[in-house]
């Protein structure tokens, strides 16, 4: 399923990065062509000028060349007009002249061409109504205008723009060479890219799937013996309800199991989708955690446990109040559950490195490094035998640690097996 979103993601995103890159690279040759184009046509009708004027000023001299039929028609521009013996320097060029039915009379070029190679320049220009364009002749690429002259025929100027054409043929040519390597370069880095984005909707897609898995088998143990006991009470059904007063309790305590774990599914959900909704107002936290301490010592002291607190006075931070009282007394709950016998429990709370620290240790087991960072996961329990024992679900620090995040905390665990297990909240 993931490989295929993954796919879904690269396909749509080399797509559009591909069609981005056609229009930029489309554009650029489009402005490019015209730019062109237009200094063709500006520089073809100076050479144009060029060979009017030079034609109405006979006597120029210059470079002639002789009709066709081994040179036996005059050359189209005779004479020495000052300024016009040859054709503007940045052009390569020559001009024509040819009756009304595009029979060539006379060739001005400073160029040995064959004469066969001018006939064929005339009739194409002559032939095209539009009266200019372009034609390639011998390999070469040429821009031609035919105008009327007062003879009746025409005046055909041909311009070399193989330059221009190799530059807008090159540019194609690297626009493809550019386009194939950034999209090799754009699908690798977006491979990489799309694995990474995925990875967390894998890993939480893992986690829900954990979770209702976790959740089921939850409700399940409670669900299997509220039903043998139940199933008990219809084989007995002559009984009173003082014979079978062992099995409504039992009943009874699976019930208040269920609506425990079911409470506290519901809260965290509450907790994910209310973040923002949650009001926030500058309390003592100080007050608010001896609140709980001094409402925690009887259970502590109950279960021969040594209390040792430390509690700053007069610290405020900006939130909810009951929810933080819920987190301490989430982690004292824990503390008293996984301490050994006769053990002890510290609490601290101070104003450390400009955050206000909150510190519950216990004396009990530990915690192993590999598991320290699970802890906080849904339903996740070091010793599961234990904790379902005990009546825990796993939930209560995945409860803590959503009001922490949400209150802009942290929190985390250091234990060190054998010895001692604290859980550090720093709010800011």
């Amino acid at each position: 399923m993931f490989t295929r979103l993954r796919n879904r993601f690269l396909l749509m995103n080399m797509v559009i990065i591909t069609v981005i890159m056609f229009v930029a690279f489309a554009s650029i040759y489009v402005i490019t062509y015209q730019n062109a184009n237009r200094d063709i046509n500006m520089e073809l009708g100076r050479v144009t000028e060029f060979y009017r004027i030079a034609s109405e000023n006979p006597g120029r001299g210059g470079d002639k060349k002789g009709g066709p039929n081994g040179g036996g028609q005059p050359p189209m521009f005779g004479g020495g007009s000052k300024g016009l013996s040859s054709p503007p320097e940045r052009s390569v060029s020559f001009a024509l002249k040819t009756d009304v039915e595009g029979g060539l009379l006379s060739v001005d070029s400073r160029f040995e061409m064959e004469d066969e190679f001018y006939d064929t320049a005339a009739r194409k220009a002559i032939a095209d109504t539009s009266g200019e364009g372009r034609v390639t002749l011998d390999g070469t690429r040429w821009a031609y205008r035919a105008e009327a002259d007062l003879s009746g025929g025409y005046m055909v100027v041909y311009m070399d723009v193989t330059a221009q054409q190799n530059i807008l043929t090159n540019l194609i040519y690297t626009f493809a060479v550019v386009a194939l390597v950034m999209l090799a370069v754009i699908f690798a880095t977006s491979r990489y890219f799309a694995n990474r984005s995925i990875a967390p909707v894998r890993d939480a897609f893992e986690k829900q799937k954990r979770f209702i898995a976790d959740a089921s088998h939850e409700l399940k143990t409670p669900l299997a013996v509220i039903q043998t006991n139940a199933d008990v009470l219809l084989a007995n059904e002559t009984d009173t309800i003082g014979e079978q007063i062992k099995w409504l309790h039992r009943i009874k305590s699976e019930t208040e199991r269920m609506k425990t774990l079911t409470n506290d599914l519901l809260y965290l959900t509450q907790m994910d989708d209310s973040r923002a909704e949650t009001l926030h107002v500058p309390f003592n936290v100080s007050e608010a955690v001896e609140s709980v301490v001094l409402a925690m010592e009887a259970v502590i002291f109950e279960r021969s446990l040594k209390l040792d607190y430390e509690i700053e006075p007069d610290l405020t931070v900006t939130g909810s109040a009951e929810q933080l009282k819920q987190v301490v007394m989430i982690l004292l709950d824990n503390a008293i559950k996984y301490n050994r016998p006769e053990g002890a429990i510290g609490l601290t709370l101070r104003r450390h490195h400009g955050h206000i620290a909150l510190t519950v240790t216990n004396s009990g087991a530990g915690i192993p490094a590999e598991q320290l960072d699970k802890v906080f996961d849904r339903f996740y329990r070091t010793d599961a035998s234990r904790s379902r024992k005990q009546g825990g679900y796993g939930l209560g620090l995945a409860i803590a640690k959503s009001i922490v995040e949400q209150h802009r905390g942290k929190i985390q665990a250091r234990s060190a097996l054998g010895e001692t297990t604290s859980f550090i909240v720093q709010l800011g």
